[in-house]
């Protein structure tokens, strides 16, 4: 949401306040979203104005809509700490802040209070023909330093500040990445115990503050399991284990690809159906990220999915048959339409019941 907060609030400093111009074409930014590509279920991040987001959504046919927590404020009207939301076409029948496991934080090296940067959100939404289904939104601890030198510290030489920044820095960043990290682990070991309880479908949403490819929340994505037979690994991994929707995508791709390649030759007599496979999945489309910084760009925001939505699956009910990402108001911002919109690109996956 990119700082949503109701003016004349202020958020992290006294300055920053919307006026009425920019708060109206911030709402109104989010409602033609909303409006054009229709999602059923949806994750906000960086919430300060729960209720007015609340009346927003409501406005747009949402009429489910929760939050876990309030941000933090200070001096009467400088906001910081935003939360993360839901809102649902369908019944929120249940609510709940994830609470890591203290024990096992202990037993990983972290403080015995550790606690989420953002709580997690967990809302079981009664989805058609699935029943109740847990959706979690969450906000992983950024990348920015958590350590923060003070630079206002005459003491310190030009060349002592530089030095004192980068060590900061390094040792700052390492912080953030341990934290990070550490919720997402401890997430995912809250969702295990829950799907064991309940059997509930999952789905987890929301800015991850990092690629699940470089190593440090790959884990969200486990597909071994050692010293177990093959048929319980598999049985278990499929049961417990989340699938990135983009990958659910391209699978469901790549076998209508093979489907019609193979209808064809069959069609023509083509004797080599299988090349033609390999030749259609020769240009794999490429993801769009989802953030933009200087000339780099990366994919920070996630929809990860359990067994229920993965065709491959034989107990599935819904498939992947639609994967956007909504970024024209960073690739080629319009100031009028866009000049109060988010930083980040919007990931929405369309989900349909399996023939």
């Amino acid at each position: 949401m990119f700082n949503y907060l109701e003016p004349p609030n202020a958020y992290y400093e006294f300055e920053r306040i919307y006026s009425v111009e920019q708060w109206q074409k911030k709402q109104r930014w989010i409602a033609n979203y909303l409006c054009k590509h229709q999602p059923d279920i949806i994750g906000f991040q960086e919430v300060f104005s729960s209720e007015s987001l609340k009346a927003l959504v409501k406005s747009q046919g949402y009429d489910y809509f929760a939050v876990v927590d309030e941000p933090i404020v200070i001096d009467d009207f400088i906001y910081k700490k935003p939360v993360v939301a839901i809102a649902s076409r369908y019944p929120i029948v249940d609510i709940a802040a994830v609470k890591p496991d203290l024990e096992l934080a202990k037993t990983l090296g972290l403080n015995a209070d550790f606690s989420f940067s953002r709580k997690v959100l967990r809302a079981t939404v009664d989805v058609p023909h699935l029943g109740n289904c847990d959706c979690y939104v969450v906000h992983f601890k950024s990348k920015r330093s958590m350590i923060e030198l003070d630079e206002r510290n005459k003491s310190l030489s030009p060349e002592q500040t530089i030095i004192e920044s980068l060590k900061a820095q390094v040792a700052g960043s390492w912080g953030s990445t341990i934290q990070r990290g550490s919720e997402a682990t401890l997430l995912m070991i809250d969702m295990i115990a829950r799907r064991e309880a309940t059997t509930n479908p999952m789905v987890l949403m929301g800015d991850f503050n990092n690629s699940l490819a470089d190593g440090v929340l790959n884990h969200l994505l486990t597909n071994t399991l050692r010293f177990v037979s093959t048929i319980d690994r598999d049985a278990y991994l499929a049961k417990y284990c989340l699938h990135d929707a983009w990958d659910l995508f391209q699978s469901v791709l790549t076998n209508e690809a093979a489907n019609n390649t193979a209808n064809n030759a069959l069609e023509s007599n083509d004797a080599s159906p299988k090349n033609k496979v390999n030749e259609t999945n020769k240009d794999k489309v490429v993801r769009t990220p989802t953030h933009y910084f200087g000339a780099s760009s990366s994919v920070l925001d996630y929809i990860l999915l359990s067994c229920e939505f993965d065709a491959s699956y034989h107990d599935s009910l819904y498939q992947v048959s639609a994967y956007d990402t909504y970024d024209q108001h960073l690739i080629n911002p319009i100031f009028e339409r866009d000049g109060e919109s988010t930083d980040h690109g919007i990931a929405l996956v369309t989900l349909t019941l399996r023939s």
